[in-house]
């Protein structure tokens, strides 16, 4: 039996590629043991969307709140000093508007 922590990693990345699946997308694939290698990528690589779009999937208890997007805006934009420039949107939203809209080819 999987660590709890394991077994919760594993149950979030089943619920990535239910959700996109249900969206309509018809290709997306968890790597078998969280490990990308069994998808022939990276080992950090979890789920793969399309035929190459990486995501590697994070779910913690709780994540700093001046990170999670509100009502008000559809994205945060952060950085570390001297770091790249990241973006943090909710998955649907991206799912829908930036991904889905923009690839129909691939569904």
């Amino acid at each position: 039996m999987p660590s709890p922590s394991k077994a919760k990693g594993n149950r979030f990345e089943r619920e990535i590629v239910n959700t996109v699946l249900s969206s309509g997308f018809n290709k997306c694939k968890r790597a078998w043991g969280s490990n990308g290698a069994a998808l022939g990528m990276h080992e950090e690589v979890d789920v793969l969307l399309g035929d190459n779009f990486k995501i590697q999937a994070k779910c913690r208890k709780k994540l700093a709140s001046f990170l999670v997007p509100t009502e008000h805006v559809d994205a945060v934009v952060c950085k570390q000093d001297r770091g790249e420039t990241l973006i943090i949107m909710r998955f649907d939203d991206w799912l829908e508007e930036r991904f889905i809209c923009s690839m129909p080819e691939e569904r």
